[in-house]
């Protein structure tokens, strides 16, 4: 795993060693019995040993891509005509509730300018809940922004938000006891019998369709598009198989494992007010999110996972995984989270844009 400084490994011995330590994360985390453990416990083990002295990690984004196919393909088949009339029903509350929640994110941002003393359009940009890959290129167009804080906030919240919210919607405040650690009631039914051949055709098609989902630019393609083809597959009447629980926590190793080399603190310059203010932000905005779930379960009649999950600044693919884990609803769950993501990608950046260059102007005056 470590070696001279002068001396880099092969590709291939870095990958091997990622995914060994991957693994035994998730080995060690299930016999914890921590929620997800096949999500949290390679993303944990992975970013520590990452940053120990001399460490040589990799793990390709191909990897994670896959993952997100396989979750899509999975999430799609919880979908039915039933769940788009209760869906049809919330649109109004959908709108409000994300609305609310990035109004919370906005106030978030102005304390942290004032408090870390960065630009507010930095710090804008990095608390849009949902919207990493969105949000980093946005900074990445954008001279006044410094999109290593941008990418530090993004990535530090959603790792905060992937060990806190399963361990919430695990907890007795969020379930009644029925929602097992390993895998949903979905996950256990599943088995070998009849997967093939007729499983490698369904995810052959969801591969197809992520690779035009990322032609289109469509946003988290990877896992949207294929979840769009298993839900018009489920829509017309045709059967797909379930996945076996090695499978689906497979998916969640290449998707952990990913995250967890993600985050880069030693980049950043005051490393501890930053680190401590995302962090404390992050939680921030938990408890927000939290506060809007009550107001969700209350008039919508949704188990309060459902609700927490729905609205959790994280990104729809780790939420999916979440809900499935804890026997959320999931149909409800992506719903919201899609449309947060959808509202991000179309409607934020522009009024971000509005909003920076009115900034600038503004400076422009008093200089």
């Amino acid at each position: 795993m470590f070696s001279d400084s002068t001396c880099v490994q092969p590709v291939w011995l870095r990958l091997f060693v990622t995914a060994a330590a991957a693994c035994a994360g998730g080995f060690f985390f299930s016999l914890l019995n921590i929620p997800v453990p096949w999500l949290l416990g390679p993303m944990a083990v992975v970013l520590f040993l990452s940053k120990l002295p001399r460490a040589q990690m990799y793990w390709p984004q191909s990897f994670r891509n896959t993952g997100l196919i396989i979750v899509g393909y999975t999430i799609g088949l919880a979908f039915t005509m039933e769940t788009f009339y209760q869906i049809g029903t919330q649109l109004p509350m959908m709108i409000g509730l994300t609305m609310l929640l990035l109004l919370f994110s906005g106030l978030m941002a102005f304390g942290f300018a004032s408090l870390s003393g960065v630009s507010l359009p930095t710090a804008l940009t990095g608390s849009i809940p949902g919207g990493l890959s969105q949000m980093v290129t946005l900074a990445e167009e954008e001279k006044q922004i410094d999109i290593t804080i941008v990418t530090f906030m993004q990535v530090t919240r959603i790792i905060l938000i992937m060990f806190l919210v399963p361990v919430l919607a695990v907890s007795p405040l969020f379930t009644d006891g029925n929602a097992a650690s390993g895998g949903s009631s979905v996950q256990t039914a599943a088995s070998w019998d009849g997967l093939f051949p007729s499983a490698l055709l369904f995810l052959g098609l969801c591969l197809a369709a992520a690779w035009a989902g990322q032609k289109l630019r469509l946003p988290t393609s990877y896992m949207l598009a294929p979840m769009l083809v298993m839900i018009a597959v489920t829509l017309i009447g045709l059967q797909a198989p379930a996945l076996p629980v090695i499978i689906t926590n497979g998916a969640q190793l290449l998707i952990g494992t990913y995250f967890g080399l993600l985050l880069r603190p030693e980049q950043l310059q005051h490393k501890a007010r930053i680190g401590a203010l995302t962090v404390t932000g992050g939680v921030v905005l938990i408890a927000g999110a939290f506060s809007l779930s009550l107001i969700l379960e209350h008039l919508h009649h949704v188990s309060p996972a459902t609700a927490l999950l729905s609205l959790a600044p994280g990104g729809m693919d780790q939420m999916g995984i979440i809900g499935r884990e804890v026997n959320a609803d999931i149909s409800i769950v992506i719903c919201y989270q899609l449309f947060r993501i959808l509202f991000i990608f179309i409607a934020v950046p522009p009024i971000l844009r509005w909003l920076f260059k009115w900034i600038r102007k503004r400076e422009a005056l008093k200089n």
